[in-house]
């Protein structure tokens, strides 16, 4: 018996519209990571890049549980001693909800170049229209 490694040439990727309205950010985030990744396919395999593409729209709309829009900081830092920017949630989402949601689903992808090839397949938009519509997206309901 032989066991089955998907090639990164015989792929059939698909493009997916995923609306996060009123979805956790978290939840629809992680589920967002394993259709880039692939993981919802029987012919995944961990070092080949076997997702497929995802259209993200109303990333504005997303919601955070608890009082996590205000506790919860976006930190970054500048390189320089003592210059960590940091915003609350409730900023961030309100100036860069695109933003937002791409580093919750990049956060979860592996910290490779095959992570990094994965994170290129995910186009989020703020607004419930997107550009995308000749590859024919289907329609995807998260189960959240």
């Amino acid at each position: 018996m032989k066991t089955f490694m998907a090639k990164a040439q015989d792929v059939d990727r698909k493009w997916y519209v995923v609306d996060v309205e009123g979805k956790v950010l978290g939840r629809a985030a992680s589920e967002v990571a394993k259709i880039l990744r692939g993981k919802h396919k029987p012919v995944y395999t961990p070092h080949v890049d076997t997702g497929d593409f995802v259209i993200v729209v109303n990333a504005d709309k997303v919601v955070l549980t608890g009082d996590k829009l205000d506790k919860k900081m976006y930190r970054r830092h500048t390189g320089w001693v003592g210059h960590l920017k940091e915003i609350s949630y409730r900023h961030f989402l309100a100036k860069q909800p695109e933003k937002a949601f791409e580093l919750a689903v990049k956060r979860m992808l592996p910290k490779n170049s095959l992570g990094r090839a994965m994170f290129k397949k995910l186009k989020v938009y703020a607004g419930p229209e997107h550009k995308h519509q000749a590859q024919k997206p289907e329609v995807l309901e998260l189960n959240i």
